[in-house]
């Protein structure tokens, strides 16, 4: 991909970009540990400190902005590049976060799903009853690797579900059109997998004795993480060491990808009046971008509808 624009440049490892109206976008710089805002002409400034390692975002029903915080990463700069690493000296812990537009002010919703902790929430989607689907990734410390899980709750801290465990390195996660399936990337395996939904926040067992349906594994090296679908229901999975964007047809047999100059692309959103603008998040070399997608993005609850 070389048709594109540098929206800003400098920024600390962007991650969990949202496209509001007003033309400006919002996202988290995770090795900054903030929420952050990304005006029209790339002038960046800050919302909130939150801390840790501030990491997927999105836009709620009250208009707040909800922030999975995974608590923070050892970091690493090689050949140019910003890189996350294992668990830091300085982790805070896992939690969900609320964040007032207006004042900046931070609440931490949720640390634990009945007594386990959160590890390392990652990425995070509304349906439009108004609660939200979050993966939590896990975390790596010397020889051991926390197993994630994917996760229902309410944004009023009420109320918290483990829906999948065991589950490897969960990454980006996406509603389907009809909202009857809830997406997932696993980042190591390069996988999507998909839960149907029985009812709100509900997902249905898979057939097989394995926690969630297999929708496409790609070869090669390519670690997926974070995603969003469009309007054709197509599922746009930012993509590292290949860096790019893979796109991935609802069927699971399509599957698309377009390259960006950058070996950790983390992630993507749409705004624009017609949604087919897409920000793309370099996150080694610390950029924001844009450029025009051939589909339109899914309107988000909440944001777009």
């Amino acid at each position: 991909m070389t048709d594109f624009t540098e929206v800003a440049s400098g920024l600390r490892f962007p991650e969990g970009p949202i496209a509001m109206d007003d033309g400006s976008v919002i996202l988290v710089e995770i090795a900054r540990g903030t929420l952050s805002r990304v005006s029209p002409e790339g002038e960046v400034s800050v919302i909130a400190e939150l801390g840790g390692g501030p990491n997927g975002a999105a836009i709620g029903p009250d208009g707040a902005v909800y922030v999975c915080n995974n608590g923070g990463f050892a970091w690493h700069e090689r050949d140019g590049l910003l890189i996350p690493g294992d668990k830091p000296d300085d982790y805070s812990g896992g939690r969900i976060e609320r964040v007032d537009l207006e004042t900046g002010k931070v609440d931490v919703l949720y640390t634990e799903c009945d007594g386990v902790p959160l590890n390392g929430p990652n990425d995070i989607v509304f349906d439009k009853q108004g609660g939200f689907w979050f993966t939590d990734l896990g975390k790596s410390y010397d020889r051991v690797t926390d197993r994630g899980a994917l996760y229902y709750a309410k944004p009023d801290g009420s109320s918290i579900t483990q829906q999948a465990f065991p589950l490897n390195t969960p990454n980006g996660v996406g509603l389907s059109p009809d909202e009857d399936r809830v997406y997932f990337a696993d980042t190591v395996s390069g996988r999507v997998w998909y839960l149907d939904i029985e009812s709100p926040g509900v997902a249905k067992a898979p057939d097989l004795p394995i926690p969630a349906n297999l929708l496409v594994s790609v070869p090669d090296l390519q670690y997926f993480d974070s995603l969003a679908v469009d309007a054709e229901g197509n599922i746009c999975v930012a993509t590292i060491f290949n860096g790019g964007i893979t796109s991935v047809s609802p069927d699971g047999q399509t599957v698309k990808h377009t390259p960006f100059p950058d070996l950790l692309v983390t992630n993507i959103c749409f705004g624009g009046p017609d949604l087919k603008t897409a920000y793309i998040t370099l996150s080694g070399t610390g950029k924001l971008v844009k450029c025009e997608w051939p589909v339109a993005g899914l309107p988000l609850n909440f944001l777009n509808k």
